[in-house]
């Protein structure tokens, strides 16, 4: 009898991207210290579009051209940006309705590297279960992209890619044979019983502290805040519609 199931695997950074780059994969892009985090946020609170923006040659021209930019490297606020990458910066006041193009350090250059996947999708635990849901029904092979910190290995993403392994293995739909969709599952199941405690030994957690920007990291790891699932198409990100239910995984 065939196997139907759909393959997982994790990508623990994107310097190691093509050595799994697969066309016909929905490819999960994630970065939980903040971009997708951010983004998730931005839906949540009635953004219009985000424009993923990989240099910041290109945000400073989307800048003169007139739109509103969140922008940072290392952490901190590019001097043209309207704001940085806090998903606390993402009020509705500010950008309900609005247009946003976005760089950042490593998440948008990771969603413009996914760019010839078969469907690429946003991931935070802010839309965990409303991500795995719609993988679920798509009900293709997956790639979960960890953003990582300037091509090296993210703790964070990979937890969170391993919890999103767990949700997608309580399917009869998918299967892996990926030594790093394993080792995610691992951290993952270390993690989940204490999820803020296990935060405190992540290197991005260090750099924000410093920075006196780890004030998102509750809000970075709380899970299914929303049923948004943002989803990378012709250049921008856009959001399935605002009813989208949760459903859990069959």
């Amino acid at each position: 009898m065939p196997d139907n199931r759909k393959k997982i695997e994790v990508v623990f950074s994107p310097s190691l991207y093509s050595h799994f780059e697969n066309p016909q994969a929905n490819v999960v892009v994630v970065d939980v210290l903040r971009a997708t985090s951010a983004i998730v946020t931005a839906f949540m609170n009635g953004v219009s579009r985000v424009i993923p923006v990989p240099t910041q040659e290109e945000a400073r021209e989307y800048k003169k051209k007139g739109y509103m930019v969140a922008a940072e490297r290392d952490g901190r606020v590019l001097d043209f940006a309207d704001f940085g990458n806090s998903p606390f910066n993402f009020t509705p006041e500010r950008i309900a309705g609005r247009e946003v193009a976005y760089s950042t350090t490593n998440g948008t250059r990771a969603v413009h590297m996914a760019g010839n996947s078969k469907n690429i999708l946003i991931a935070s635990f802010l839309n965990l279960s409303a991500v795995a849901t719609q993988l679920i029904d798509k009900h293709d092979d997956v790639l979960i992209l960890c953003a990582g910190w300037k091509g090296k290995f993210s703790l964070e993403d990979t937890v969170f890619s391993g919890a999103l392994v767990e949700k997608l293995l309580e399917t009869d739909k998918f299967r892996t044979i990926c030594d790093s969709a394993t080792a995610a599952l691992d951290l993952w199941k270390l993690a989940k019983a204490d999820i803020m405690a296990y935060v405190e030994k992540v290197a991005q957690r260090e750099r924000l502290r410093k920075l006196g920007l780890d004030d998102v990291l509750e809000h970075c790891h709380t899970t299914d805040a929303t049923v948004q699932v943002p989803f990378f198409h012709n250049g921008v990100i856009e959001s399935l519609k605002e009813d989208t239910p949760i459903r859990e995984p069959r």
